[in-house]
């Protein structure tokens, strides 16, 4: 099958031509004619397989010129770079059509994205927690959406936006398309399909959980950080083999010590991106990365959704997550558009039960690999791994956490009143020499001689 036969218009098939694309892939071919029937619809679909252009298509395929401000089709993504490159795609589609697109994302000046939208938009792409800011300050009306897509949702429950998501829900007109994808179904994502999607088609190009096929997979199980490093190191030093790799680390601080660590050894060759980082500073290592002008990219899970970066070598998982769906997307940044990918993950004896778990869930062993002689086994260790001596319950132990603040002080001994009782009352007497006796005039002419 091609294009053709899914009777899209001249503007878009010209603008697919200019992309390259001649023929839709399984899921862009499944969910087509769903989409385009206004139907609910829900995509189960592993990352790298066209989920974007999936259902852009038939909201294009449908959308007609209007001259209204209120946007009319509704995107929401997890992440900065995801809405980035969202509307990057809509852009090149959209390139013979008249077609108003914004992207909305925090990070950035409220204010501008204020004067953005009352310009007037037919479709916004945007992230749930500015998306929300926008709505509750009446900045942005919503009661104009006609189609609301959720791409990656498990995600942005992840990441604390089930708030943000309700309420915004219940702002859009009941008379709406719910579109949602994603690569794993989890039991929140079920709750909130059963609560806002009328019964929804659902579309499965592969089970959940499942890894691309073209993904061949590895690991190794090493001690400790540094030692990891030193085999990181090992493996870099063939830049023919490893000329665009991805980095997975666990967290933000653990992704600047091995940022620190590499930069050394591999010069203008390696950048790092987080949620810590500027958004500026995020795209542009994106883009640095994208164009091969770094080879070695760390990150962390922040960067394991939604993004697409062309020929990705190897993704290697620095450590081994502790949700299985998180290794599922990372690996899946390699492998993209049926391309053979390479992923590597290092394992410590500590992390066993979440290996297992990966396992499980992919319903299959990664095979596993010796250390090569010429890398050192370092027995530093980082003061995540330092040992940690357990103490017996003590239910009258007070944490740290219930420690008084720096907002609490003790009082200066001027301001500590006591109550000292009658005593009090007769030195106050003394200090003033007041009569002991009111209004007793003998008393006091007598006290005057």
């Amino acid at each position: 099958m091609d294009f053709q036969e899914l009777k899209l218009t001249t503007p878009l098939l010209n603008a697919l031509t200019d992309m390259g694309l001649s023929s839709p892939t399984p899921v862009q071919e499944q969910s087509f004619p769903v989409i385009l029937s206004g139907r609910d619809m829900v995509g189960i679909a592993q990352t790298g397989t066209g989920k974007t252009i999936a259902y852009l298509l038939p909201l294009l395929r449908s959308l007609k010129f209007s001259e209204q401000k209120n946007p009319r089709i509704l995107i929401m993504v997890p992440t900065r770079e995801l809405v980035v490159q969202v509307v990057e795609e809509l852009e090149k589609l959209t390139a013979y059509m008249n077609v108003r697109i914004a992207g909305i994302y925090g990070g950035t000046n409220i204010n501008t994205q204020r004067q953005l939208v009352a310009q007037g938009q037919d479709i916004i792409v945007a992230t749930p927690g500015r998306l929300y800011d926008l709505a509750i300050n009446r900045d942005l009306q919503l009661k104009s959406v006609q189609k609301l897509v959720i791409d990656e949702v498990d995600v942005m429950l992840d990441l604390g936006f089930r708030f943000q998501i309700n309420n915004i829900l219940e702002l859009l007109p009941a008379q709406r398309q719910n579109i949602m994808f994603s690569a794993t179904m989890t039991q929140d994502v079920e709750k909130l399909i059963a609560a806002y999607f009328k019964n929804p088609e659902k579309i499965s190009v592969a089970a959940s959980g499942a890894p691309l096929a073209n993904i061949h997979q590895e690991r190794y199980e090493v001690p400790n950080f540094y030692t990891k490093v030193n085999l990181l190191k090992e493996l870099l030093q063939d830049k023919e083999k490893f000329h665009k790799v991805l980095i997975f680390a666990g967290n933000k601080r653990i992704a600047d010590r091995l940022f620190e660590n590499l930069s050394p050894h591999f010069p203008e060759e390696c950048t790092v991106i987080h949620s810590n980082k500027t958004q500026n500073y995020r795209l542009r290592s994106i883009r640095q990365f994208g164009d091969g002008f770094c080879r070695i990219l760390v990150a962390t899970d922040v960067m394991a959704r939604g993004l697409d970066i062309e020929h990705v070598s190897h993704v290697i998982n620095f450590d081994t997550p502790a949700y299985p769906e998180n290794y599922i997307h990372r690996i899946g940044r390699t492998g993209r558009a049926e391309k053979e990918g390479q992923s590597i993950l290092f394992s410590t004896p500590s992390e066993k039960e979440d290996l297992e778990k990966i396992e499980d869930l992919m319903d299959m062993k990664i095979d596993l690999l010796e250390i090569p002689d010429t890398v050192s086994i370092s027995k530093e260790l980082i003061p995540e791994e330092q040992p940690r001596d357990a103490e017996i319950y003590n239910p009258n132990k007070v944490s740290d956490e219930d420690k008084p603040g720096p907002a609490f002080h003790e009082k200066k001994d001027k301001n500590k009143k006591v109550n000292l009782g009658g005593s009090y009352r007769r030195e106050i007497s003394k200090k003033y020499k007041k009569p002991k006796t009111r209004g007793d005039k003998n008393y006091n002419k007598k006290k005057r001689k």
